[in-house]
This record gives C-alpha cells, sequence and structure tokens, in this order.
C-alpha cells in the first residue's frame, strides 16, 4: 500500500517541510559528485550511524552521525520513498504544530528512532542512513491527529495495481504492523534485510508520544 496523496488542506505553507526535503535531495546529490563510487561510499560511511561505534567508541564526531545519517540515503528509490512520505504527511504535522516547532519535533523523532535501533542491535556494525525514522515519527503524529483524514494509496495486486482512498488510521496501522512484524523477524540480525525497522518502530512511537506536548492547542487529537 503506497500513498500517493491525502485529501487533509493545510493552513499555512509547508516551507519547513520543503527544506528538509531540500537538504535530503541536496547531500543526496552531494554524494553523486563524489568522483568514483568508492568516494561515494566512503562519503556515507563517514556520516552514517553505526550502533557499535556509539556505544563502545563514543565521541562528539561520533554522536554527530545521529543526526547527519538523517540526511544520507542508499539511492535515489530510498531517498524518493522517504520524501513522498515525508510531503504527504510532514505539511500537515508542521501546520499542527508551527514551523519552529516542527524541526525540533522532526529532529527529536529520528533522534529515538535511532536510540531504538541502537538499543536493539547494539553489535551492529552495519552503517544505518536514511530520514525514515524522523519520518516514521511524523507518520506516529499524523495517526494521532488525523486518523480519519483520507489517503489515496496505490495497491499492487499482482501485476497489476489498483487505486483506492483509505482513511489514515488503516493505512498507518497496516505500516506500523508490518514494521513490527519485519522488526520481530529481522531481531538480532539487522543485516538480514538492510532496512532499520526498530528505527521505524522507535520513531513512529515517538510522534505519537511527542505531539500532544508540541501541538498548538487549536489541532485537536483524533479528528
Amino acid at each position: 500500500m503506497i500513498p500517493l496523496r491525502d485529501e487533509n488542506p493545510t493552513r499555512t505553507f509547508a516551507g519547513i517541510t520543503l527544506l528538509l526535503m531540500a537538504a535530503n535531495v541536496a547531500v543526496f546529490a552531494y554524494t553523486l559528485t563524489r568522483p568514483t563510487a568508492a568516494e561515494q561510499q566512503a562519503f556515507v560511511a563517514n556520516f552514517a550511524l553505526v550502533p557499535r561505534e556509539i556505544l563502545r567508541a563514543p565521541s562528539l564526531p561520533v554522536y554527530g552521525t545521529v543526526f547527519s545519517s538523517m540526511f544520507l540515503h542508499g539511492g535515489l528509490l530510498h531517498l524518493a520513498g522517504n520524501m513522498l512520505y515525508l510531503w504527504i504527511f510532514g505539511n500537515n504535522i508542521e501546520d499542527a504544530v508551527g514551523h519552529l516547532r516542527f524541526v525540533f519535533f522532526y529532529l527529536l523523532c529520528g533522534l529515538m528512532a535511532a536510540g531504538t535501533h541502537v538499543y536493539m542491535h547494539p553489535d551492529s556494525t552495519v552503517p544505518t542512513i536514511g530520514a525514515s525514522g524522523a519520518v516514521s515519527g511524523v507518520l506516529g503524529a499524523y495517526l494521532l491527529l488525523y486518523p480519519r483524514a483520507k489517503v489515496l494509496v496505490a495497491v499492487p495486486i499482482w501485476i497489476f495495481i489498483r487505486f483506492t482512498t483509505v482513511p489514515a488510521w488503516l493505512m498507518l496501522m497496516l505500516w506500523f504492523a508490518l514494521q513490527l512484524l519485519s522488526g520481530w523477524l529481522a531481531a538480532g540480525n539487522p543485516q538480514s534485510t538492510g532496512i532499520a525497522f526498530w528505527a521505524h518502530i522507535g520513531g513512529f512511537v515517538a510522534g505519537m508520544v511527542l505531539i500532544p506536548f508540541f501541538k498548538k492547542r487549536r489541532a485537536r487529537l483524533w479528528r
């Protein structure tokens, strides 16, 4: 189930959401300017989050990877998927919390997502990158704020694709259930999939926990 757009207009211009998207795209484009594939991989590795290093070789640069890793992506599809989710759901959360607070909300969700991944895979030496932990926080917030909003999704059925509209709560709960199942199956072996499912889970829960404290007074839960 792939979201394409939601039917949930905003009151304000989502400038921070666009800036975050632009930052992710700019970092990805900069990575591609490295002359060779090896240099591209080295650049990503230098700023990626590695759980074992966080716990066993702590330093300011190593801690900094918690944030730098949020703006790195391993490929165009990885980037496009995260930016699609950020745009569809991020503009409404920015509207609900305010521009400046959205920056802190987004980064804090990413921080808690990274912490969950490190806790679940403390010995992992696999570099972790991507905005998906922070974006998952946006999804968790959306579930509490706009569960009844309509979302247009594409549903692959064998070789066909069906387009349908579903309530946000259904799409988001199915997404979260998939992360839980995948995280459980990959527990103890993050190398098996290359996807940090527990970062998604941690970010999603963080978004749900934090949004009551970040939202404006006019933004009501369970609309």
